[in-house]
């Protein structure tokens, strides 16, 4: 196959061009002692075709979540998302968004960020909003070298974080990376056996500068303990919450039961999961974190001529400020992600955002009475109250029960044993507004017709 690139074949030519005889010259600053000097395992070269080809072949093998029984979320979630959210981002005003370096050629983006920034605060009860963070996970991060910064000089325990053991250890690993640069010391907070958060363990947090939990927790539950947290931990040790912003619409907001700090994924609103991305993470806090939380902020003021005009209010990157005082090394947010997310919040609006929750919470309602129905599985917190998700534990592996339910053309959750090794019957449910009553049935049928053929 004859490759189409114009320029193969005259390497020598534009090295000539350089002052270079041969491609080691180009790598001449580089000492010899640090180069690699083995072969890569890599296949043989492709040309272009080729690569399209295969490509080809491999995405032809995918299997699109919308065509097949899905119960799989622990952390991305499958919401209806309004078809004029896809249509408006794809203008090319948005499409192309960027950094807003020039602020007079840049209104439209910079005010569609400002609101952006004020539908987060009004969903999470806190007067301020970032434009958004990579992730959910490295939201969290973030919140936590953030509170060590903003009370590490008052701290009794200083330079030390409490986080949730429920914590996936995907989260806790993203962490730890923030974490151990800055010298900062991860311990945990433990949860009763129902699910619900120690109260008595979180006490050991009080005096250190931050706690960070999950409403809902990783298992799906919705936790009454937590608005007692921050009278526990006291006003000198940050509450730190990270929340399913689909939840809001139903849930207390963090900010009202004595939140400092708010994060999430924001993926719920205006993202299809695709594949695991791109997403985008929320991140807002009460002012006295303002001048220390990462990211950057948009203003709305009053231009020379009294009129309305937006720009960067504050912007703690490296690139922006000296880089000693820089906040954070995240370079962008997830600008155009947020924007999407932005929209579907305005379209729905507070009465559709209560309604979509409605739908979420009652499926998960419905999942977990049909399942309770089955005499040889259990649900070990079938008291709590869920969102979304909620455990089931099997007479056998969870692997095994998804490798059946594979067979059968059902994707039937996460197995919780990557997140809790000794775990290893527990399988995690998820329903959203998009699964439908016969797809519980379904579920239902077939894990009572797996159970009943386990040795338990």
């Amino acid at each position: 196959m004859v490759d189409q690139l114009p320029n193969r074949g005259l390497e020598l030519e534009m090295l000539q061009a350089m002052g270079m005889s041969s491609m080691d010259d180009l790598f001449d600053d580089i000492p010899v002692e640090v180069r690699m000097t083995e072969q890569l395992a890599l296949p043989a070269p492709q040309s272009e075709e080729e690569i399209i080809a295969d490509a080809r072949r491999l995405l032809g093998a995918n299997m699109a979540m919308s065509d097949t029984v899905s119960f799989l979320g622990a952390g991305l979630y499958r919401n209806y998302v309004p078809a004029s959210v896809f249509q408006l981002i794809t203008r090319g005003e948005f499409l192309t968004s960027y950094t807003p370096y020039q602020p007079e050629v840049s209104q439209g983006m910079l005010q569609a960020m400002w609101e952006f920034q004020t539908l987060i605060s009004e969903l999470v009860g806190l007067p301020i909003s970032n434009l958004s963070l990579y992730d959910g996970s490295t939201a969290a991060a973030e919140a936590l070298t953030c509170a060590v910064r903003v009370h590490n000089r008052k701290a009794e325990q200083k330079d030390t974080v409490y986080v949730s053991e429920l914590t996936p250890p995907d989260k806790i690993s993203v962490m730890t990376n923030y974490c151990q640069g800055a010298g900062i010391t991860i311990k945990y907070i433990k949860h009763n056996s129902d699910g619900s958060i120690d109260l008595t363990s979180a006490q050991q947090a009080a005096g250190s500068c931050g706690v960070y939990v999950e409403q809902p927790n990783p298992l799906g539950l919705l936790d009454g303990g937590y608005p007692q947290l921050k009278s526990i931990i006291g006003d000198n040790t940050a509450l730190i919450v990270g929340v399913q912003p689909i939840s809001l619409g139903l849930v207390e907001a963090p900010g009202h039961y004595g939140a400092d700090i708010v994060v999430g994924e924001g993926q719920p609103l205006g993202s299809p999961i695709t594949a695991g991305g791109p997403i985008y993470g929320i991140f807002a806090c009460s002012k006295p974190y303002l001048r220390l939380m990462p990211g950057r902020i948009v203003g709305k003021s009053i231009d020379v001529d009294g009129n309305e005009a937006y720009c960067l209010t504050l912007s703690t990157r490296e690139q922006h400020i000296r880089r000693h005082r820089a906040t954070s090394n995240i370079c962008t947010n997830e600008t155009l992600i947020a924007l999407m997310g932005a929209m579907h919040m305005s379209l729905l609006g507070p009465e559709g955002l209560h309604h979509l929750a409605l739908r979420n919470i009652t499926a998960c309602n419905l999942a977990k009475q049909k399942l309770s129905e089955i005499g040889t599985i259990a649900l070990p917190h079938s008291n709590g109250t869920h969102f979304n998700e909620f455990i089931v534990e099997l007479p056998s592996s969870a692997s095994n029960c998804l490798e059946y339910l594979d067979g059968v053309d059902i994707i039937g959750g996460f197995d919780a044993s990557r997140w809790y090794p000794e775990r290893k019957n527990w399988l995690l449910v998820t329903v959203t507004d998009q699964t439908s009553a016969k797809e519980i049935e379904l579920l239902a049928a077939h894990i009572a017709l797996w159970s009943a053929g386990v040795d338990a």
